[in-house]
């Protein structure tokens, strides 16, 4: 192992050891998600004092199984009742997806100062890697795209989180419901939900579904628990520690960013993620007097964060993990569908 090796180690070992402690002292404390929210925070914190951290990232495909089987451990039959509210929101989302954009990019662009092709690229509800690989070819400042992004999960998961406790008066509850103890699962439990997460990314880029990794062992999950042939999710250890790593890998997208442009960045991201979320509270809103869709469930489908990390939510806040899911798929594959054709159309491309 080289010097540099054990360097990387050693930060990423680092950056766990605070996502496991900001865990603990966020469960300790009664913070909302706290294994997921906790390392977050903490690691943000760390880049900010310029601890030598780095994120675990070959880890997180690793866990992001591990999630995709816990919600779909949280389908059932029910579900096929509310294919209406699927249908409007799906409408609804293309809209929203403008509006929100539009808002955003007048936010960086005005505000913020970036410009034109940076500011369209850091406004994209969504998509974070293919917006940042797109708007470094359009000749956007990548740096900028990249922090603008991460911002935006990190504000809107807290922002949500704490709205919903707040404002919904919603709490959160034990998202690995209920609580299993590894020892208690059948052999055959465990060879359901592990085959779930061992062969889901596969199942799913044979299908050609996005988000593979998380998507294609919740649907194997989803069938298995709809079939009734096991009717528990993965083991609580196991999904905390799934979500300390996802947070962590979140914390630490700041990592070797100077202090004060950590700070403008999530300052703007607050500013930007505020934006969106005020018009996504709006769409739910809409959405709630069309259908009579729970304003909490309608609004989590339309706020602007991670599939993965709003699929969390979904579950920690007793809401329904398919339709969240669902909603925040289709958000993506707009997004990344009508990003390019935006671009040229707005003349959002490198400059001759």
């Amino acid at each position: 192992m080289t010097g540099e090796s054990i360097s990387i180690f050693a930060r990423i070992t680092l950056a766990l050891a605070i996502g496991v402690a900001s865990g603990v002292l966020g469960n300790a404390v009664g913070m909302p998600l706290p294994w997921m929210l906790g390392p977050m925070i903490g690691n943000t914190i760390a880049a900010l004092v310029h601890l030598p951290i780095r994120g675990p990232v070959r880890l997180r495909p690793i866990v992001i199984p591990i999630i995709g089987v816990m919600l779909g451990s949280a389908f059932s039959p029910a579900i096929l009742g509310q294919i209406t509210s699927w249908l409007v929101t799906l409408v609804l989302l293309a809209p929203f997806i403008a509006v929100a954009g539009l808002a955003s990019f007048l936010f960086y662009s005005r505000v913020a100062g970036y410009d034109r092709i940076t500011a369209f690229y850091c406004a994209a509800p969504g998509g974070l890697n293919e917006m940042v690989i797109l708007g470094a070819a359009a000749g956007g400042v990548e740096r900028q795209i990249a922090l603008a992004h991460s911002a935006r999960i990190l504000v809107v998961v807290t922002a949500v989180v704490w709205f919903y406790n707040a404002g919904l008066g919603v709490q959160s509850g034990d998202i690995a419901r209920p609580t299993v103890a590894l020892g208690a699962l059948s052999l055959l439990d465990m060879a359901l939900l592990a085959g779930s997460a061992i062969l889901g990314p596969a199942f799913a880029r044979a299908v050609r579904l996005p988000a593979a990794g998380m998507l294609g062992p919740m649907v194997l999950s989803a069938a298995a628990h709809l079939a009734g042939w096991v009717d528990v999710p993965p083991p609580a250890p196991l999904v905390i520690v799934a979500q300390i790593v996802i947070g962590t890998v979140i914390g630490c997208r700041f990592a070797g960013t100077p202090a004060r442009e950590i700070l403008r960045d999530v300052g703007l991201g607050i500013g930007s993620s505020t934006v969106m979320l005020a018009v996504a509270l709006g769409f739910a809103a809409a959405l709630t007097a069309l259908t009579g869709t729970d304003l909490a469930q309608s609004f989590l489908a339309f706020s602007p964060g991670g599939l993965t990390e709003m699929s969390l939510l979904a579950l920690a806040m007793g809401q329904d993990v398919a339709y969240v899911s669902f909603a925040h798929v289709a958000r993506i594959v707009y997004v990344i569908a009508a990003a390019p054709i935006a671009a040229r159309l707005g003349g959002f491309s490198s400059p001759s």
